[in-house]
């Protein structure tokens, strides 16, 4: 039986689990955001898709450098709030 390549050929160190997850985070947010306010404002008209990628484009340059910013104070916060297990 032959095995399947995999999709990722090595996984990242964890120390890389600080960067990796607000780049994720950002992306999968500005993205289902920006996508909703686009069609909001504009519809389904032509063109509709470069608008919206260039909406993501200009929220994500924001959105990434503030999670990176932000997560430590929400950490903190986070833990102010929920006790621990």
């Amino acid at each position: 039986m032959s095995r399947s390549p995999r999709f990722f050929p090595r996984k990242l160190h964890s120390r890389h689990a600080g960067w990796v997850m607000p780049l994720l985070l950002s992306i999968l947010m500005t993205c289902v955001v920006s996508m909703i306010i686009t069609l909001r404002t504009v519809g389904l008209a032509p063109g509709v898709c470069s608008l919206w990628l260039g909406a993501w484009a200009l929220s994500w340059l924001i959105a990434f450098p503030t999670l990176l910013l932000a997560l430590p104070l929400v950490r903190r916060l986070t833990a102010l709030l929920v006790a621990r297990a």
